[in-house]
């Protein structure tokens, strides 16, 4: 081949090379548009979807537009005021409330907060901080204020008057409050104010909420408290009181805020931004005691848990450990064991190792006290009243088979007495004898009053003529007993009237 030829058939080679090279190019940038094409689609459905979902929940969790605001300001501030009725039902409400609590009754204390109207001011106040309604919370304190006195005044003319003091279970509930309590006074509010918020009140959320924040039994044992003298429990009921009524009224300031119900118009701009700075103040000031309640509550639940499964963990389960009493103090951080027997120095240590694994009680002091002539008094204790029960057992199997011989020889000279008396010329002669005897009977019963002893009774049944009187029946039984101690010999003979 020619260098011409050969030059030419290189071009020619060449030239169909970068064709093929633009070819697979042009299908590649064909492909990549196609696959970007496609995660472009897939991205739109998905967003869509999205939006779809987003919207569905919306519309299910979103319950602003079917709020009522003007209505709902109108009834809160309706249910405000105590007077006429309203202080009445309340009286009774607590009268009845403290009669389930003084019988640990459970349904009668559910049937007085079901008509109780404590909750008007308390929704009152949240409402009025919310709306900038300086004159609604003031009506809102006073009217709350009013009621607590009046109710815890009943509770404790209830308690003072009542023959029944002692401390029942529904009582003792009340005087110790846990964060179990916030968290029902914060959703219980929450579900309270959204009820109401709603187009049409839901009155089965209102009577539930008012069973479940139980406003009334703390102030009923709080009046208890009163009457038994028992401060501590005073403060420990007025406590869970004011938790419940902090966070129902904490919570109807937030749904109202985020229903963004409109705040109360002031002519004076200066006096709306007054009213407006104070209601933020009390608000604050409402906010951070709930706060830190809120925490102190759950340290102290934490403490106390980590308290219960140290002793559960860790001593109980021990069977070389005899632990007789224990006690914590939250504000002292310490704890405190008491022991039956010897503790050794090494038990000792183990305990207080074992005390670091538990965090909320790491740091505690704690203080094991054992009582090491404890045990072996115990063991001599047990021992002498095993004795002696042992000595008072065998006395009275020496009594029974003493008994059992003197049974023996009665039920002998019984049964010879029996063969000796001819029943059927006995009750002839006493029909003769005694002509107004309609019935008569005769036995030998035995009878035991200590249920040790036993002893013989011979008795007659008797029936007298309807006719006669009581005294000449009684007349008639002496005569009768008199005659038949003559006739079968005996000093005793008990007569029975049928």
């Amino acid at each position: 081949m020619s260098d011409e030829n050969k030059f030419n058939f290189e071009e020619e080679s060449g030239k169909a090379e970068a064709e093929k090279a633009e070819i697979a190019k042009e299908e590649a940038i064909k492909k990549d548009e196609a696959v970007q094409q496609s995660k472009d689609t897939v991205k739109k459905d998905a967003k869509g979807l999205f939006e779809s979902g987003k919207q569905f929940l919306k519309e299910i969790f979103d319950f602003r537009h079917d709020t009522d605001r003007d209505a709902t300001i109108t009834a809160i501030k309706n249910d405000i005021p105590l007077k006429g009725a309203t202080v009445w039902i309340l009286i009774f409400a607590i009268f009845v409330a403290s009669i389930g609590l003084n019988l640990s009754s459970t349904a009668v204390v559910i049937g007085a907060m079901l008509i109780s109207p404590l909750m008007g001011p308390i929704l009152g106040i949240g409402m009025s901080l919310a709306i900038n309604d300086i004159d609604t919370l003031k009506s809102s304190f006073v009217n709350l204020f009013v009621m607590v006195f009046l109710s815890v005044l009943t509770a404790y003319l209830y308690f003072s008057l009542s023959p029944l003091t002692e401390l029942t279970p529904e009582l003792e509930a009340r005087t110790s409050p846990n964060i179990l309590d916030v968290f029902i006074a914060i959703f219980g509010g929450l579900a309270l104010i959204v009820a109401r918020t709603k187009k049409g009140t839901i009155a089965s959320v209102i009577f539930g909420v008012a069973i479940a924040t139980a406003l009334m039994p703390p102030l009923c044992t709080a009046g208890y408290a009163l009457a038994v003298w028992n401060i501590k429990y005073f403060l420990g009921a007025m406590y869970l009181f004011g938790i419940n009524t902090t966070f129902i009224a904490l919570a109807t300031f937030l749904v109202l805020k985020v229903l963004r119900f409109p705040m109360l118009k002031y002519a004076n701009s200066a006096k709306r931004k007054r009213i407006a700075r104070i209601a933020a103040f009390f608000g604050i000031i409402a906010m951070i005691p709930a706060i830190l309640t809120f925490i102190t509550l759950l340290n102290e639940t934490r403490i106390n848990s980590d308290y219960k499964n140290f002793v559960k963990n860790e001593i109980e389960i021990n069977n070389n450990l005899w632990l007789q009493r224990k006690s914590i103090d939250i504000t002292e951080n310490k704890i405190s064991l008491f022991f039956n027997g010897e503790i050794n120095d090494a038990t000792e240590t183990d305990l207080k190792n074992e005390l670091k694994g538990y965090e909320n009680i790491k740091d505690f002091d704690l203080s094991i006290n054992a009582n090491k002539s404890r045990s072996f008094d115990k063991i001599s204790d047990a021992y002498d009243r095993a004795t002696l029960d042992l000595d008072k057992k065998e006395n009275i199997i020496s009594g029974l088979q003493k008994e059992i011989e003197n049974l023996k020889s009665k039920i002998t000279t019984i049964q010879n007495n029996e063969k000796s008396i001819d029943f059927s010329t006995l009750s002839k002669d006493a029909k003769i004898t005694f002509k107004d005897l309609e019935f008569f009977s005769y036995a030998v019963m035995l009878e035991s009053k200590d249920f040790i002893k036993v002893d013989t009774m011979p008795v007659a049944r008797v029936k007298w003529n309807k006719n006669l009187n009581d005294s000449l029946v009684i007349k008639r039984e002496r005569e009768l007993s008199q005659w038949l101690k003559k006739e079968i010999k005996l000093d005793t003979v008990f007569i029975e009237r049928d």
